[in-house]
């Protein structure tokens, strides 16, 4: 098969036909359950589920055949498979993996931005989902479909897309409880939800890290009072929440105190960090949009990196209980409740970690205040099993024939649900993370964009691996 023409199809579906359906399904508000316990009657996860499965269904792809599975309370998904073609076999099969659930809008987007209104510049589409991960599906059928056209082969295809992974893939245990007989013996996964350090190359993701989450509340009145007349006798909600946060995170540092949150950093993965950091050296921290006068928590880039990846840490990623600052009269508060999103490092039992936390969080409230923390959520994170050397190789090649570079591999710091669940039903199976998340492209926040460049590489890749695959 020439790379070449492959190539040159993948980025012809890119441009003239993705694009424009991608931009259609970003327009589509379908937030994950987490954050939209409405959205089954709001109808927007079916929206963008027919949406994708109606383009999908109308690729030119041999042999393809697309279910929506549908269970009693659960977020439907999509099951897609290819027999195989050319000297593919049967015996063999690649899964695709991808979701199409979204996070919140967030606020922060450019002027003349939005998260569901798609545009494109300077070769970016912009919008919420696009890059995370609603072009999985997209991918994954075009890259088949370009196999096909090439006169290449591959094995059987099957290409699982959910619509929970924003909320921890809260509905997939119970989908591949169904479907796991009829994925059947999966040798190379291909998850799509990953991210890259450059568009130079192809990279895969060696790591996820693990999540505990959940709302910190502290209560001391049943409703507010002057605050001229109550503070010095009663006690801030906010402060006790100050007291419970100083249990769980070093204040001055950020360090995690909660031993049940840590794990040893793997040799093979300091060494990683250390080899991508020389070549780049702001993968660590310069890639985030800094305000000036800013220090990074770390100094060196490869500790920078592993930092961002295997080191437990705290983020408030939401507020209750507190006014806009210019509608904040003279009050204390009755309550302030936090969200607080803990990642944790690949190999931590998250079970446990967030056993303990809850633990510190909720012994000998602060002056008696009356302290819950609900919501809570967790998920393991995964440490990926080393690629066998043919993997490596044919990674490699596919990296130098789409992009001129090649192929690498680092750590992220956040989250797929599914690797470990993957992990658990398939140890057999080789596993590539891989995805177009570049520097920049801000995923769960404003501005979020696909570059198209980097998207079409990484299809072309996909492509020219799964044929690959088929030749030993």
């Amino acid at each position: 098969m020439i790379a070449s023409t492959v190539i040159a199809h993948v980025n012809t579906v890119w441009r003239d036909e993705i694009v424009p359906s991608l931009s259609d399904y970003i327009r589509i508000p379908c937030v994950s359950a987490a954050y939209e316990p409405d959205w089954a009657s709001l109808g927007h996860m079916d929206r963008a589920v027919d949406h994708i499965r109606a383009w999908c269904a109308a690729r030119p792809v041999v042999g393809l055949t697309i279910e929506r599975q549908e269970l009693a309370g659960r977020s439907p998904v999509l099951l897609m498979e290819v027999p195989p073609f050319g000297v593919g076999s049967a015996e063999r099969t690649v899964l695709f993996y991808g979701h199409l659930d979204k996070q919140p809008e967030m606020t922060g987007w450019r002027d003349g931005f939005g998260p569901w209104d798609p545009l494109v510049e300077n070769g970016r589409l912009y919008g919420r989902g696009g890059g995370d991960d609603g072009y999985a599906a997209y991918a994954a059928i075009t890259a088949v479909e370009a196999v096909q056209a090439a006169g290449g082969s591959h094995d059987r295809i099957v290409v699982l897309i959910e619509a929970s992974e924003e909320s921890g893939s809260i509905d997939l245990p119970a989908h591949l409880e169904t479907l796991g007989p009829r994925i059947g013996r999966t040798d190379l996964v291909l998850c799509l939800d990953g991210g890259c350090l450059d568009d130079q190359r192809l990279w895969a993701t060696t790591s996820l890290r693990g999540l505990a989450s959940g709302t910190l509340t502290a209560e001391v009145l049943h409703e507010g009072v002057h605050s001229g007349e109550a503070s010095g006798v009663v006690p801030s909600s906010f402060r006790v929440l100050r007291q419970l946060l100083d249990r769980v995170e070093d204040p001055g540092t950020g360090e995690i105190l909660v031993p049940e949150c840590h794990a040893p950093i793997p040799d093979d993965r300091v060494e990683q960090a250390r080899a991508v950091t020389a070549e780049l050296p702001e993968a660590g921290a310069g890639i985030f949009p800094w305000v000036d006068g800013v220090r990074p928590m770390v100094a060196d880039p490869a500790g920078q990196l592993l930092a961002r990846t295997w080191r437990p840490t705290l983020s408030v990623t939401g507020a209750s209980g507190l006014p806009p600052a210019n509608r904040a009269g003279n009050v204390l508060r009755p309550f302030t409740s936090l969200r607080l999103s803990f990642r944790l490092p690949p190999t931590t039992d998250s079970t446990a970690a967030l056993a303990a936390i809850a633990d510190r969080l909720l012994a000998d409230p602060p002056s008696g205040a009356q302290v819950r923390f609900t919501e809570r959520e967790h998920a393991d994170g995964w440490n990926a099993p080393r690629f066998r050397p043919e993997l490596e190789a044919q990674l490699d090649a596919v990296s130098v024939a789409a992009f001129g570079g090649s192929f690498r591999a680092y750590g992220e710091g956040g989250s797929i649900p599914f690797m470990g669940m993957l992990g658990e039903q398939y140890p057999d199976a080789q596993i590539v993370v891989t995805g177009v998340l570049g520097p920049g492209s801000n995923a769960h926040g404003p501005n979020e964009f696909v570059d198209l460049n980097t998207a079409e590489r990484v299809t072309a890749s996909l492509a020219l691996l799964i044929d690959a695959r088929t030749k030993g």
